[in-house]
């Protein structure tokens, strides 16, 4: 049954003007993260300390006067962070409490060595614990990621299906899955893996029932309006964009080319942040690129 909450999100999510931000760096980016925030490997001893500074500088983010649900419809958590506390309580229960943001968490843990062209996910081995910590602490939904490289008809499915096989399970627990089955933009065959793409996510789509409804979290498409029955999909909730390695600028503009698509920016949102920064200087830069992330996302929303 469905909460008084999960009918606001819901609604946000489904109607609101806005992007999703993406906050979820793991264990394996988060090194990147933190020396592009300014931060270099030698400033923490072990990955205890390196999670600490990377929770300081989500905390920065999310805490800052201009980070609300004005112009920010979700944020995309890594499990360590839902589990922590911002002000004083629970990630995720501020986002939605203080802020009238819509909380999702990562689920995924990695991905396999490719294989057909692809890298499908690893096994997520305490999926149903992670599901029910993030119906605790108020979680709306989820985003598991996995990589295409290669226009292969087999890898492509196998990328497709796992995604809705998992979605299934994540969707039993009453929350709503981002399915990512992100494009390589290096990709050599990037619009033929995309034709592929769309193909065999319009079939899933059309076996879910009126009750099972995702988001998509998609590669700007060489194309543009490319996913545009994907949009339409009534058993999609909202198609969102990755930046993908593209600049924020590049990808904003590729992002004013898909009408109905809105950002799912990583990189991208927190592209020139320091913690060298004074607050005044963190947060009117913040407030820049928050500014023209949603200004695509709504140019043609």
């Amino acid at each position: 049954m469905r909460t008084n909450q999960n009918v606001e999100q819901l609604a946000k999510m489904r109607d609101g003007r806005g992007f999703i931000a993406a906050l979820d760096q793991s264990g394996g980016s988060t090194p990147k993260a933190l020396r592009l925030y300014g931060v270099a490997e030698d400033q923490y001893a072990n990955e205890t300390e390196m999670f600490d500074l990377v929770h300081q500088m989500r905390a920065r983010i999310i805490t800052s006067p201009v980070f609300t649900g004005v112009r920010i419809l979700g944020v995309i958590l890594f499990d360590m962070t839902m589990e922590r506390t911002i002000d004083g309580i629970g990630a995720a229960e501020y986002l939605w409490q203080r802020k009238s943001i819509v909380p999702f968490l990562k689920v995924d843990v990695g991905l396999q060595e490719k294989a057909d062209g692809v890298q499908l996910m690893k096994p997520i081995l305490d999926l149903e614990d992670k599901l029910a910590r993030a119906v605790h602490h108020g979680v709306f939904g989820t985003k598991m990621r996995s990589i295409i490289s290669e226009a292969n008809p087999i890898g492509v499915q196998q990328i497709v299906s796992q995604q809705f096989e998992i979605g299934q399970q994540i969707l039993a627990s009453g929350l709503a899955p981002i399915i990512e089955p992100e494009v390589d933009i290096k990709s050599e065959s990037k619009m033929e893996s995309e034709i592929l793409l769309k193909k065999s996510l319009l079939e899933q789509l059309d076996g879910l029932m009126e009750s099972e409804n995702i988001l998509l979290k998609l590669t700007l498409p060489e194309t543009p309006n490319f996913y545009a029955e994907l949009v339409n999909h009534p058993r999609v909730i909202r198609v969102v964009a990755l930046s993908g390695g593209y600049s924020r600028n590049v990808a904003n503009d590729l992002l004013r080319k898909n009408s109905g698509v809105v950002a799912s920016f990583s990189r991208a949102l927190t592209e020139g942040l320091t913690a060298a920064q004074t607050p005044a200087e963190f947060d009117a830069l913040l407030d820049t690129s928050i500014e023209s992330i949603f200004q695509a996302s709504v140019s043609k929303s």
